[in-house]
C-alpha cells in the first residue's frame, strides 16, 4: 500500500510579507485573526455598484492511498481537509465607505465560509468514500504522479459545486442583513460567528 499526501493551491502572485498572510498571498481563516481594511489590496473598481468586494475560497489538502487489485493498482482519496482563505490581492473597498461596521460585515463573509467548511468537507469526502479509481502510467512513480494529479482534479470538480453553494449563502447573508445595515439581522449572524471562536 502506497501513501502520499497532496496539496492543491494555485500561486497567483509573488510572496508579500505579512504576519498572517501565507506564501501564496492568501489569509487562512483563524479564530485569532480578523480582517483589516489594509487586507483589501486590490484597486477599487469605480464602475462597481458595491462598496466592497471580498474573494473567499477554499484551499484543499488530501491523502491518496493505493493498493493492488487483480494486478491493477487503484487509488483512493482520504482525509480531505478544506481551509477557508481570503484573497487580499483580489479584494477591494471603496475607501470613502471603509467603516468599522462594513468591515465587520465583510469579516462575516469570511466567518460564514468557515462556518460552512466542516459540512462541505464532509460532503466532498463522502463523494469518494469506499471508491477506488484506476491509475495511469507505466511504472509506480508515474502512477503516483497521475494519482495525485487525477485525484486533485476530481476534488476540484466536487469543490466547484460547493463554491457555488458558498456563493449563494454569501448572497443570502448580504440580502438578509442588507450588507450589514439591518442591525438586528447582522447581530443574529454575528452571534453565530462568535461560536466559531469559542470552540
Amino acid at each position: 500500500m502506497a501513501n502520499f499526501s497532496s496539496e492543491k493551491s494555485i500561486i497567483l502572485f509573488p510572496p508579500i510579507t505579512n504576519n498572517h498572510m501565507s506564501q501564496n498571498n492568501t489569509i487562512s481563516w483563524s479564530k485569532d485573526n480578523f480582517l483589516d481594511w489594509s487586507d483589501f489590496r486590490a484597486e477599487f473598481n469605480p464602475a462597481a455598484l458595491e462598496d466592497v468586494h471580498s474573494i473567499i475560497k477554499y484551499r484543499y489538502t488530501w491523502i491518496v492511498n493505493s493498493d493492488s487489485d487483480d494486478s491493477q493498482i487503484r487509488f483512493f482519496i482520504e482525509n480531505i481537509d478544506l481551509t477557508a482563505e481570503f484573497y487580499p490581492l483580489l479584494s477591494w473597498v471603496r475607501r470613502s465607505e471603509a467603516t468599522p461596521s462594513l468591515l465587520k460585515h465583510e469579516q462575516g463573509h469570511f466567518d460564514l465560509a468557515e462556518l460552512l467548511r466542516p459540512e462541505i468537507t464532509k460532503q466532498i469526502q463522502s463523494a469518494f468514500d469506499e471508491k477506488k479509481f484506476p491509475t495511469r502510467g507505466q511504472n509506480q512513480e508515474r502512477q503516483k504522479q497521475y494519482a495525485r494529479e487525477d485525484s486533485g482534479l476530481m476534488i476540484a470538480k466536487e469543490l466547484e459545486r460547493f463554491e457555488k453553494y458558498l456563493f449563494e449563502k454569501q448572497e443570502e447573508y448580504d440580502k438578509q442583513t442588507n450588507y450589514g445595515q439591518i442591525i438586528e439581522k447582522q447581530q443574529e449572524y454575528d452571534n453565530m460567528f462568535k461560536k466559531l471562536r469559542i470552540i
